[in-house]
């Protein structure tokens, strides 16, 4: 009973995860390219003041503002809190820019080492271990990414500080054991009062963008756009391993990549090619080493049978 409840919540962390990754290679990137027109900083400062609104709204509608309280309570999940959301915050305002700067393929190779980062969080810190085929992945895949940078002359700095930033976010959530609602209520607390005084500031300054009532309402929305996924990606962390989640964010990217290249016709050159090529081989590589005991067990069954 024990082993098929675990399997529900994995099954169920699947799910949420590939939810999330879904929205956030295809929703995301096409909202932000639809406020073009709206700096970042500003994109930013609204996205965490609706998604603070919203959250809360979530929260009294489920009545648990006591939860809520009893995490503000305790310094120790605060303080995480606290650094996962200014973690979070500069992820969210690289990755605007990124995407309005016409630097979508870059973006989506940032999430394409994430996992890396994410594996090697792992490791380091929760004592997650890794078979030779995966480490061998790993390699591959971080090879690629140096060759890459070789070829193109400069290192993918806005790559680099996704995938780490984003990484580190995902570490700090899956130690605290917080409910992803309230974690993502406490973060988006902690952001929203400097978003609403820098967005206070601009406008008495006559330098905030609001626009026509079309930019108004992506705006506004921006709410929804950040603490749906941000909920799925939270409820997946805390029901999967961390190199699990890692193995299926490469849906993200890949999406992101597909709408770079296709859709806004960003430039990928052959070293691109080479360097994505080698990634997908160390997926494909690191996926079938972490497949192979599930499909193992459950083999065992129908030859007892």
């Amino acid at each position: 009973m024990v082993i098929d409840g675990q399997r529900r919540e994995e099954r169920r962390g699947i799910l949420f995860a590939l939810a999330a990754f879904a929205f956030w290679g295809v929703a995301t990137p096409l909202h932000f390219k639809l406020l073009g027109g709206v700096p970042a900083d500003q994109i930013l400062s609204h996205r965490v003041v609706w998604a603070l609104l919203l959250v809360l709204a979530m929260v009294a509608a489920a009545r648990r503002w006591t939860e809520l309280g009893a995490v503000l309570a305790r310094p120790r999940d605060l303080g995480l809190l606290a650094c996962s959301a200014i973690l979070v915050g500069g992820n969210w305002l690289l990755y605007i820019w990124a995407v309005n700067d016409g630097r979508l393929v870059e973006s989506s190779l940032g999430y394409f080492i994430n996992p890396l980062v994410n594996v090697a969080l792992g490791m380091l810190f929760l004592g997650e271990r890794l078979g030779r085929r995966q480490v061998a992945a790993c390699c591959l895949a971080a090879a690629a990414v140096l060759a890459l940078a070789v070829s193109l002359g400069a290192a993918p700095w806005v790559a680099l500080a996704l995938a780490f930033s984003f990484g580190f976010y995902g570490l700090i959530r899956k130690t605290v054991r917080v409910d992803p609602l309230i974690g993502l209520a406490v973060e988006s607390a902690i952001l929203a009062p400097f978003a609403a005084v820098y967005l206070v500031f601009l406008g008495v300054r006559g330098e905030a963008v609001v626009g026509d009532a079309r930019t108004l309402a992506l705006l506004l929305a921006t709410g929804v756009t950040t603490a749906l996924p941000l909920l799925w990606f939270a409820a997946a962390a805390q029901r999967l391993k961390l190199s699990t989640l890692g193995l299926l964010q490469y849906m993200s990217p890949t999406l992101q990549l597909a709408l770079g290249v296709f859709v806004f016709g960003e430039t990928f050159t052959t070293a691109h090619a080479v360097a994505f090529a080698a990634i997908w081989a160390a997926l494909a590589l690191y996926s079938f080493d972490a497949l192979r005991p599930a499909w193992r067990a459950r083999a065992v069954p129908q030859r007892s049978s």
